[in-house]
């Protein structure tokens, strides 16, 4: 996604990141527990921690309350090796300086606003335009960026903030809580819940980076990807949706039956060259509107790991890391290249307010907004 605003410089970038970084170890780290300490601080009188989810099976999952986001998941690979999945840092400092949404929730609308601006019950909304002339995850500081208010209890964490009225340009008081579990099948559950006192938009997800070799790794275009959609929506030159939903069939998106995510993105595509790459949203197929199923899956053949995404959502995002450029040191020491990630967004539609064939965004007093998304990890022999 757009995170840096010079993107014609991003292949020089990546050139000279990739010369410097040809020293770097790619396989494991020597350390990829994570320390507490790193986490402990305050923020606006608000206190941030490290939290731990552990299962039987090797699975761990780090999470923080700044911004209620995925620090760190460690899973085995087929020969019981293991590797942190999930770029991040290695302390809280790392995430506050962070320009590429390293884990967190994001919104309140994740995602593009054209124009940063939508009309609701014939009120017109301005936003902050902190992506060009858009607005994106929310603005310039969306919730990626708050502390909110955690509570533990044995492998599930439930994480809460309200978001006063007119933040960000945004109208209503919204009451949102995030719940992750890590469960014994090795699956990553994430419910979301929001309240409202006043018409509004929401579009909440997660924004995990995902390299299952390991965070620091060379790339993600050997990883195989398969999306349960027929049809995405196109973008134009700012990556706002064009309002048409086209079919995959025939064009570099079709990843209906799985394929190597970089078979095709150096096609001469002009949705390619929109993107810099995939930076698109799929329509997902689905028996009902809000039914929970199957939405993708990303699988690299060397580990062996797998994960695998089901949500109630309508659409699903997926990033192919193609503004990423060796400028940034994760967790490991390591510079993250271009495309050494991918990202895999469950979400109703970017700019839904301002396309009205798209599924609705809106929120009203006395309605409860609701997603249920599962990331499940591991191994196909």
């Amino acid at each position: 996604m757009n995170y840096f605003t010079m993107r014609n410089f991003i292949t020089i970038l990546a050139v000279f990141a990739m010369i410097a970084c040809t020293s770097q170890k790619k396989t494991g780290t020597s350390s990829i527990a994570l320390n507490p300490q790193n986490f402990d601080t305050l923020l606006d009188g608000k206190e941030i921690k490290l939290y731990t989810l552990k299962n039987d099976s090797g699975i761990t999952v780090y999470l923080t309350n700044y911004g209620a986001r995925v620090v760190g998941i460690i899973t085995p690979d087929k020969d019981g090796n293991l590797a942190d999945i999930a770029l991040g840092y290695p302390d809280i400092y790392g995430y506050l300086k962070d320009k590429m949404y390293s884990g967190p929730v994001v919104g309140r609308f994740a995602n593009r606003i054209g124009n940063a601006q939508f009309t609701l019950d014939n009120q017109e909304y301005n936003l902050f335009r902190n992506e060009g002339n858009n607005t994106l995850h929310g603005g310039k500081k969306g919730i990626d960026k708050c502390v909110w208010n955690a509570t533990q209890s044995g492998n599930s964490i439930t994480m809460t903030y309200l978001s006063p009225d007119s933040e960000e340009g945004y109208p209503g008081n919204l009451s949102m809580s995030v719940t992750y579990t890590l469960n014994p099948d090795n699956s990553l559950k994430i419910e979301y819940e929001a309240e409202t006192d006043q018409p509004t938009v929401v579009n909440l997800t997660n924004h995990t980076y995902f390299n299952l070799k390991g965070e620091g790794d060379s790339t993600i275009l050997d990883h195989y990807c398969q999306i349960n959609a027929d049809s995405f929506t196109p973008i134009d030159k700012e990556w706002i949706p064009t309002g048409e939903i086209a079919p995959v069939t025939g064009t570099p998106f079709d990843f209906t039956t799985g394929k190597p995510i970089g078979s095709d993105i150096d096609q001469k595509d002009e949705q390619l060259a929109n993107g810099l790459g995939y930076d698109h949203n799929w329509v997902l197929k689905k028996d009902s509107a809000k039914a929970f199923g199957f939405a993708a899956k990303l699988w690299e053949e060397t580990t062996g790991r797998y994960v695998k995404v089901s949500t109630t959502e309508p659409g699903l995002q997926f990033y192919s890391g193609n503004f990423m450029d060796g400028t940034i040191v994760g967790k490991s020491g390591r510079h993250y290249l271009h495309r050494s990630a991918c990202i895999f967004e469950t979400q109703h539609y970017p700019d839904s307010p301002n396309h009205e064939n798209f599924p609705s965004t809106v929120l009203r007093p006395g309605e409860k907004y609701t997603q249920v998304s599962i990331y499940e990890f591991g191994v196909d022999e």
